[in-house]
């Protein structure tokens, strides 16, 4: 099989538990929650992405002709070291083109293999690391894993089922509005989401206050 993937770069993990742990970030092409390759905003079911996915032209991206390929690239971004290696799968959408191969080869080179997933497909059993970020009016069907990360404000959001779920954390998120003024806005609704609902923590965004990619 072979991976459309949108960029590979290192760079230290921004958000959630994880943050500010050395990592290369490999992020696949396309998502199922945009309606094609123009990312038609008003047909999506997530219209609140920051992130673009689309192609194969940012750093290191390209078609990926097998999972071994895809391996040795990640672990040449990483370097030498063989301590503590650990690689960030996102999208996009990654479980759309992920799969054990992928998964095995990368443990072949001694990663810890993290993923970040809307959570509408089942991820693989032996991912390591696996965040999962509800969007509303999408149908999750991974309700289990390490972290739960719910983007807010997001109106449609069953909050009560989601805290059902069997994940060892549960994670706020500002969304990023675009400008400083929704952005204090939503910081201050996650923060009193939050303080409301005792079971879930703040993560931010840190890379963006840092200035990482």
């Amino acid at each position: 099989m072979s991976y459309a993937v949108k960029e590979i770069f290192l760079t230290l993990q921004g958000e959630g538990v994880q943050a500010g742990r050395r990592a290369v970030f490999l992020r696949f092409a396309g998502c199922n929650l945009w309606s094609g390759l123009e990312r038609d905003r008003l047909s999506a079911i997530c219209q609140f992405c920051d992130t673009d996915f689309v192609g194969m032209d940012g750093e290191n991206g390209g078609r990926y002709g097998d999972a071994a390929q895809l391996a040795d690239q990640v672990s040449a971004l990483w370097g030498d070291r063989l301590d503590r290696r650990y690689v960030v799968m996102t999208g996009g959408e990654p479980m759309l083109q992920v799969d054990d191969a992928l998964v095995a080869a990368l443990h072949g080179h001694g990663f810890e293999v993290a993923m970040e997933s809307n959570g509408t497909i089942a991820a693989q059993a032996d991912i390591d690391w696996v965040c999962i970020s509800p969007k509303a009016g999408s149908e999750v069907v991974q309700h289990s894993g390490d972290e739960l990360k719910l983007v807010w404000p997001q109106p449609g959001s069953d909050v009560d089922a989601m805290q059902a779920w069997d994940f060892t954390y549960f994670l706020i998120q500002p969304m990023d509005g675009g400008n400083d003024m929704d952005n204090a806005a939503n910081i201050q609704a996650a923060m009193q989401f939050v303080q409301d609902n005792p079971l879930w923590r703040l993560s931010l965004q840190n890379h963006k206050i840092l200035g990482l990619p």
